[in-house]
Formats: C-alpha cells, sequence, structure tokens
C-alpha cells in the first residue's frame, strides 16, 4: 500500500486502528430524513465521538465547515430514491477529479447483490476501485440490500463482502447478523459494522454493536440509531466507549446514563 492510501487510513482510523463512522448521507435516496432536515447542527454536538464523517458531496459543500471537519468519506453512487422504481438501479454520480478536489480520505459506493442490478452495482464498485487507485484514495464498499431486509444472514452476507474484497474495496461496510464471524472470517479486508433500521432501544444497538466487535469488526458506520435518538450525544458517547475503550453493553449503558443525567 502507498503512502498516501495509509495516511488516508489512518486519518480515518484512531490509533487504536478502529473506527466510528457517522453516516449522514441518507438524503441522497430519502430527501430530507428526520432529524437530518440540518445536517449541520445534527452532527454539531456529535463531532467529539465520531472518526469520520459519510456524506455525500452536496451536503458537504453546503454545510460543513472545511476549516474544521472530520475526515471525509465521499458517498459517489446514487441515482435512485423511495419513490423510484428500484434503490438499487445506482450508478456512479462523482468523477475521481471531484473526489480528489474536495480532498475525501475515502469514498463509498453501494452493491446490491443477488438483485437484477448486481452486474451494475459491482461494475460501479470496480471502475471506482481502477480510479482511485491511482490517487491512493481507500474505496468502501456498502452491501446494501435496499428494502428486503430479509437478506441479512451471515451465508448472505459472507458472499457479499467476499466478493466486495475481491473486487478491490479496502474496507466494506456491513450488517450485523447472527455469526457474524463467519461474514468476518470470509473476508480479507476489515469489515465495518451498518446500523441498518433504527432499533426500538439503546440497549439492542449497543448489544449489537458489542457483539459485532467481539467477532472482528473495526469498527461501525451508524447513523440513524445516533442521531435519530431521544439522546443522540448519549448514544454518540456510548457507542465511542464501545469502539474504543473496549466497554461492553453494561458500560455503555452507564456511559450514555451518566451523559443523560448529566445533559439534564
Amino acid at each position: 500500500m502507498d503512502w498516501g492510501k495509509r495516511n488516508r487510513l489512518a486519518r480515518l482510523l484512531g490509533p487504536d486502528g478502529k473506527c466510528f463512522f457517522m453516516p449522514i448521507d441518507h438524503g441522497y435516496f430519502q430527501g430530507p430524513t428526520t432529524n437530518l432536515e440540518r445536517p449541520a447542527e445534527t452532527i454539531a454536538p456529535l463531532d467529539p465521538y465520531y472518526d469520520a464523517l459519510f456524506c455525500t458531496r452536496g451536503v458537504l459543500r453546503a454545510v460543513i465547515n472545511p476549516v474544521a471537519s472530520k475526515p471525509i468519506i465521499l458517498r459517489v453512487s446514487g441515482g435512485t430514491s423511495m419513490v423510484g422504481h428500484d434503490l438499487a438501479d445506482e450508478v456512479l454520480t462523482t468523477s475521481i477529479q471531484e473526489i480528489v478536489r474536495v480532498n475525501a480520505s475515502a469514498v463509498g459506493v453501494s452493491v446490491f447483490i443477488g438483485t437484477p442490478y448486481e452486474k451494475q452495482t459491482l461494475h460501479n464498485l470496480a471502475t471506482l476501485v481502477n480510479d482511485c487507485e491511482e490517487y491512493g484514495i481507500p474505496v468502501m464498499a456498502v452491501t446494501a440490500v435496499g428494502r428486503e431486509m430479509e437478506k441479512r444472514d451471515a451465508r448472505y452476507l459472507a458472499l457479499c463482502c467476499r466478493i466486495c474484497a475481491e473486487l478491490g474495496a479496502t474496507v466494506v461496510k456491513t450488517y450485523w447478523c447472527e455469526h457474524f464471524e463467519r461474514v468476518v472470517q470470509g473476508c480479507p479486508v476489515p469489515v465495518v459494522i451498518a446500523g441498518g433500521p433504527k432499533c426500538e432501544t439503546e440497549r439492542e444497538v449497543f448489544n449489537f454493536v458489542h457483539d459485532g466487535m467481539q467477532r472482528g469488526a473495526i469498527g461501525i458506520n451508524l447513523g440513524r440509531n445516533v442521531w435519530q435518538s431521544p439522546q443522540p450525544v448519549a448514544m454518540a458517547a456510548a457507542l465511542h466507549a464501545i469502539i474504543h475503550e473496549s466497554a461492553g453493553p453494561d458500560k455503555a449503558q452507564a456511559v450514555y446514563d451518566q451523559v443523560v443525567h448529566g445533559e439534564k
């Protein structure tokens, strides 16, 4: 791995090699998502806890302070919406020149394996890897499933992650599932855990994140379960403790409760 790529990865990860990525890219297919109507206001109090921000170039330029920003993972696939015919029908939306221009530390692209758009989205990934390797820019493949959440089992996700790694992804973002170690063990590049749908309680989030870390993930890329929480700062602090302080669910709950009590 060349110096530039290693340097960009070092910006994204903590000194412990683990990561807490904060995605706020949901508007690219959902529009003004609840609690992301004003993204800059949403993430400002969370800034001390996450390591990198995952967003689109539009939000980056419109509302993110270029002077004091955390490292950026740039969302570079899209072209679909919640009201369109199929969320999987994505294309690459951002050129390598634009990626370099905004000084992204990495890029992210979705793949939809097992859909009619499998080949198209895997080609998007391969094309992006080809372009980004020339400039030393890491590529995060996102194993998206659209509305078909029942696909989130170890066999399917292990298949997706391995294919993404084979096509050159630097890191893969995927969902937690039972037997998550099978997903990680079959993937020769690091795996980060996606949040998926919003959970009912904070303890559900602490449990699956801790379990995934114990089974080999290097971190999380988790948004809705933080900034749609009734206590987003407490959630961010608790998840930071799991990722970077090896806290278990009980300790994370204690951090959450302490922050909530302090906020009151």
